[in-house]
């Protein structure tokens, strides 16, 4: 297998052709990013509009994640036997039905289903925006690409609740779902137009066994971790015997597929690759450091210091800011110095960037919060866009989509872990402190703690440039 030739020169080259696809991938990317992101703050509203339990309209998220994981890992053996183009515009027509669908939903059931919907067709376009930019890029500029093809990873958490909570403002829910309609459409006349046509690898065979494993394992130990705010936290049998399950899922699928010659439905060797493990490795680790924090940053706005969804969001906006103004430059001193050393200095920013938190009242000064929000989006910046580059580093192209679902893998499970660990941290913390203020210090407490120990686990990557 003839891997793709990984320029380290100062200033490598990018494939020519690879910009129309990598803007191809982020208007598509953009509407499932926001899917997920403006319906966010909409569930407790949802709850009394729909007039159901708050744990009923729970599922409006909740089933959206969990569809989107049970189908990222059949998307290599979908792509192997339609094409990337085919599967790119067929994840994409899906998702816009079920963005239509769920706009007219009549009650919280019906919902629910459409949003399960657009959750499978998300868990087909997350990891193919990866997978068809990096075989554009055939391995050239691989991180001034991902530099690119982030944005939509970096304006999703940020845009998405503010535009949520603005939907909700001034229209109604059912503009919750109509906003993704554009991307959908322009992703797929986008696509016709710029992404090349290419054929069927060849025929291969589905894993179906592998597959079910997979799928469960991913559904099982997303659901226990989405009910870890539940008393008892990780103790709570909804939470401890579906994770216990999942795991054992995921374990007998990676025993079973390392054993397997043949066709395997995501190919684990691929982590003999020091580039690929290491960053899928810190991808999970950053799910605590960064993803579980982002949960507590917008809590703290609307909890302690009383602002609305809306309010909280408007509140991130710096963040994002310095996330965006970061990619280039860390990607340029990466060309330079590695790519190590950059991430490890971008996770030190990021720890940097939460110190007003561990001593934050309901009465620290906005401005001040502001402006070290400014300073750990520009370590978030940095740490991504460079870790999601790496993990493609000396790939061929027949392995590409195998790692795209690797690191999105890792990925989403380290955001969802970093996510429940803190927010049982937090449930526990407020319960025992005095003020619900000292609860929310000891939560970011353990979340500069996950950064720390990244840094240190940063020099685990390679130092080549990417």
């Amino acid at each position: 297998m003839e891997t793709m030739e990984v320029e380290t020169r100062s200033a490598p080259a990018v494939a020519p052709g690879v910009w129309p696809v990598a803007w191809t991938a982020i208007v598509g990317g953009l509407g499932v990013l926001f899917a997920s992101t403006t319906v966010a703050v909409a569930v407790e509203p949802l709850a009394g509009i729909l007039g159901v339990p708050l744990s009923t309209v729970q599922w409006i998220s909740t089933g959206y994640l969990l569809a989107l994981a049970v189908v990222v890992p059949i998307v290599p053996w979908a792509q192997d036997r339609i094409g990337g183009r085919r599967l790119w515009i067929v994840g994409l027509a899906v998702f816009l039905v079920a963005s239509l669908l769920a706009a007219v939903a009549w009650d919280a059931p019906s919902l629910i289903a459409f949003r399960a919907l657009q959750g499978a067709a998300g868990g087909i376009l997350m990891p193919m925006m990866a997978t068809l930019v990096m075989q554009a890029a055939a391995g050239k500029g691989l991180g001034r690409v991902m530099a690119v093809v982030s944005m939509p990873a970096v304006l999703g958490p940020i845009l998405g609740p503010a535009l949520g909570g603005l939907v909700l403002d001034t229209l109604d829910r059912h503009w919750l779902f109509v906003v993704t309609v554009p991307f959908a459409v322009g992703g797929i006349l986008m696509a016709l137009r710029y992404l090349p046509k290419d054929e069927p690898t060849r025929p291969t065979r589905l894993d179906v066994v592998g597959f079910v494993l997979m799928a469960l394992g991913l559904a099982g130990v997303l659901y226990g971790l989405s009910n870890a705010s539940k008393e008892g936290g990780f103790g709570h049998p909804d939470v401890l015997a579906p994770l216990v399950a999942g795991v054992a899922a995921i374990a007998l699928f990676s025993w079973r597929t390392l054993r397997r010659t043949e066709d395997p439905l995501i190919d684990l060797r691929l982590l003999r690759h020091g580039a690929l493990s290491s960053s899928t490795v810190l991808l999970l680790l950053s799910g605590f450091a960064l993803y579980g924090a982002m949960l507590l940053v917008p809590l703290y706005f609307q909890q302690l210091r009383g602002a609305t969804a809306l309010e909280a969001g408007l509140l991130l906006i710096p963040q994002g800011v310095g996330t965006l103004a970061s990619r280039t430059v860390a990607v340029r001193l990466a060309e330079k110095v590695g790519a190590r050393w950059v991430v490890l200095v971008g996770f030190v920013i990021v720890a940097v960037g939460t110190l007003p938190f561990l001593t934050a009242t309901e009465h620290t000064s906005l401005v001040l919060i502001s402006g070290f929000l400014l300073v750990r989006g520009l370590g978030l910046g940095a740490v991504t866009v460079l870790l999601m580059a790496l993990a493609f580093e000396g790939l061929a192209r027949d392995e590409v989509p195998h790692a795209s679902v690797i690191s999105r893998i890792g990925q989403q499970l380290g955001g969802s872990f970093g996510t429940a660990v803190l927010a049982v941290v937090l449930q526990s913390a407020v319960a025992a402190a005095d003020t619900p203020a000292d609860g929310f210090q000891v939560a970011f407490w353990w979340a500069t703690g996950f950064t720390v120990a990244a840094v240190a686990l940063s020099l685990l990557l390679p130092r080549r440039a990417v």
